[in-house]
């Protein structure tokens, strides 16, 4: 199975790589859309700001491929914000895979949100053998509200999307590679898609 992680200068992509082999597996690091286009499995990490990582795919013309990807596309974080029609961090448009708009956390909570939280709601083969409730770690200031694509909610002051699916599209707002037992076994069943 080829894995490749894309590598546009905005993710945390060597803690992905390694979750990835403890599970037995390999992955590339790659911004290369051939290598991208080819691959069995995409993972599309991201950490930072909204504004200038979209700049980065933007200048490696990933923009463009992202959305015409086929194959299963896991989006992690800022991928997953990415993902989303438009995020207030930076005002900026999004790739539009997701029909929601990322917002910033109100002033009634500590912000960013940093640290284990519960997830429920669970629907998508991506939690299979996950139960309710479960422990995920997370480390954000910008949420995607509850849609119709959302399949898994977290509560942080607001119900909101931790998790998103449509088509052959997966984002998590949670960093599964930093989740334990649990993050693992979500990233075992986005491979074993």
């Amino acid at each position: 199975m080829k894995i490749v992680i894309i590598n546009y200068g905005a993710g945390n992509i060597q803690s992905i790589k390694f979750a990835i082999q403890r599970l037995g597996y390999e992955a590339i690091l790659s911004n290369d859309p051939e290598e991208i286009k080819a691959a069995d499995k995409i993972i599309f990490p991201g950490v930072g700001e909204a504004s200038s990582a979209m700049q980065k795919l933007k200048d490696s013309g990933l923009d463009g491929l992202i959305p015409e990807l086929e194959q299963p596309v896991l989006g992690i974080c800022l991928g997953m914000q990415l993902m989303c029609n438009y995020t207030e961090e930076g005002d900026t448009r999004g790739l539009q895979i997701f029909d929601v708009d990322v917002v910033r956390f109100d002033n009634g909570v500590k912000v960013p949100q940093i640290g284990w939280n519960q997830i429920e709601s669970l629907d998508s083969p991506l939690f299979e053998g996950i139960l309710e409730k479960e422990y995920i770690y997370l480390v954000h200031s910008y949420y995607a509200p509850v849609t119709e694509d959302t399949v898994a909610q977290t509560h942080y002051g607001v119900t909101y999307s931790t998790a998103l699916q449509k088509d052959n599209f997966y984002g998590t707002q949670f960093h599964p590679e930093k989740s334990s037992v649990v993050g693992e076994k979500i990233l075992e069943n986005f491979l074993k898609l």
